[in-house]
């Protein structure tokens, strides 16, 4: 009998690359297919009846996505095609060929008025366009897909790819001080341990766990901006001077939402998943970056 097939989206992304990584001591049990837009173009969703019939993947975890949150209020349909046509389509494909579709979204769904960790079914209402396509993502992908999980998260970083940690990492090597915004509250997410969830989650349903539908993701803690920066400053032994500034003094074209905390208790109660502390995730990311 052959091992189920995980299909990947977005490999040379941040969570493509840690499944991607992980995935060799899943090899007995699954069989894997990593995607980039050369094989699986999201932009052209022709292409997507066809990958289904051809591979009959069993999991789909689309980490495939339109990321640039400032871009996206010009770019507008770019955003709304890969985040959210795209994840219908998608969606819809796995309903045909009875696949788990796992599909990543964002705190940024909520409107960051809130001042207690948002439940995954408290009220979503975007704050920028690329929160809305997510939405709609997230909508699209339940519509038409039973056997669908959405994995909220925030603040990703990973040794790969941009984010925020390694673009902190650069800047206080080659600068005396940086201004980092420390009114905006949130917690961070290591793309690795993210990965590791994931893969739990669908070893879990693989074995008959039956849940599906929204769940929420990150690291343990709740810190500012600023406070991620200092930390980054201290456990990478680096002497730049970080100074706390208010997001007024920061304009960007997209809102940001001022508290995106998320409440993780459903998929520690559903799938038995360990949820790290962000200080030991930053540690281990930061190890990973002096090795390479």
């Amino acid at each position: 009998m052959s091992k189920p097939l995980i299909a990947v989206t977005g490999k040379n992304g941040q969570l493509g690359y840690e499944l991607e990584q992980l995935s060799e001591s899943f090899q007995n049990e699954f069989a894997f297919l990593f995607t980039d837009r050369t094989m699986l173009d999201l932009g052209d969703t022709s292409g997507i009846p066809v990958f289904f019939e051809k591979y009959q993947p069993a999991y789909f975890i689309n980490c495939a996505a339109y990321t640039a949150v400032d871009k996206a209020e010009t770019e507008r349909e770019k955003a709304n095609q890969l985040n959210a046509i795209a994840v219908g389509i998608i969606a819809g494909q796995c309903s045909l060929h009875h696949c788990t579709l796992i599909t990543i979204s964002t705190d940024y769904v909520f409107d960051g008025k809130g001042t207690k960790p948002y439940q995954t079914d408290s009220p979503t209402d975007p704050v920028n366009y690329y929160g809305q396509t997510k939405w709609l993502g997230e909508k699209l992908a339940l519509e038409k897909n039973a056997r669908t999980i959405i994995l909220r998260t925030s603040w990703v970083y990973s040794k790969h790819g941009n984010n925020f940690v390694k673009t902190m990492l650069r800047l206080m090597k080659n600068r005396p001080e940086l201004s980092v915004v420390s009114d905006q509250v949130g917690s961070p997410t290591y793309a690795a341990d993210l990965a590791a969830a994931i893969l739990k989650i669908i070893r879990s349903l693989q074995s008959g766990n039956s849940h599906y539908g929204i769940y929420h993701y990150s690291n343990e803690g709740v810190i500012s901006w600023y406070e991620f920066a200092t930390a980054i400053r201290e456990l990478a032994g680096l002497n730049c001077k970080v100074l706390p500034i208010p997001a007024s003094a920061y304009p960007t074209p997209a809102k940001r939402p001022a508290y995106s905390v998320l409440d993780k208790r459903t998929i520690v109660a559903d799938f038995g998943i360990h949820l790290m502390d962000w200080r030991k995730s930053l540690q281990h990311c930061l190890d990973k970056l002096r090795i390479t």
